[in-house]
């Protein structure tokens, strides 16, 4: 089920890409990081930027690995993930999802509301400059 309100910078959601994408764009649902506030006058949009259990070869400026203790949950089920801050997106509500946990003893849905730490966030941010081109900017951060 799609989000319905703005998520806090630093989620890790789910992002449908399938619908309206095509290749060499992501064609398919896909671990993301949100990056962007609430911003006045752009309702139900959301900026994110891509994530990958996999480790880029080679490692770039443009990627981060993030460790997680605990472990994330499925569909992540890893310890580190990688920013992929050449993949950034502003995408619909109707893309993305919270991670599922499964339901509670009373059968409630439960679902994965951690953000990343300031000092990874910052870290990610340097990596957008850097998949975009502006590696300039990084020195502002």
């Amino acid at each position: 089920m799609a989000i319905r309100e703005h998520p806090k910078i630093g989620s890790i959601l789910t992002c449908n890409f399938e619908p309206g994408f095509r290749e060499p764009e992501l064609v398919k649902r896909r671990p993301v990081l949100v990056i962007s506030p609430k911003i006045m006058n752009r309702e139900h949009l959301c900026t994110v930027v891509c994530l990958s259990t996999t480790a880029p070869k080679p490692s770039l400026s443009y990627h981060y690995q993030i460790n997680f203790v605990p472990e994330l949950p499925d569909p992540l089920e890893s310890y580190g993930v990688w920013v992929k801050g050449d993949m950034v997106y502003t995408v619909g509500f109707h893309r993305l999802d919270l991670i599922g946990l499964g339901k509670d003893i009373s059968g409630k849905r439960q679902y994965y509301y951690d953000t990343i730490s300031i000092a990874d966030l910052k870290k990610v941010r340097g990596c957008v400059l850097n998949g975009l081109g502006m590696q300039g900017l990084t020195k502002s951060l």
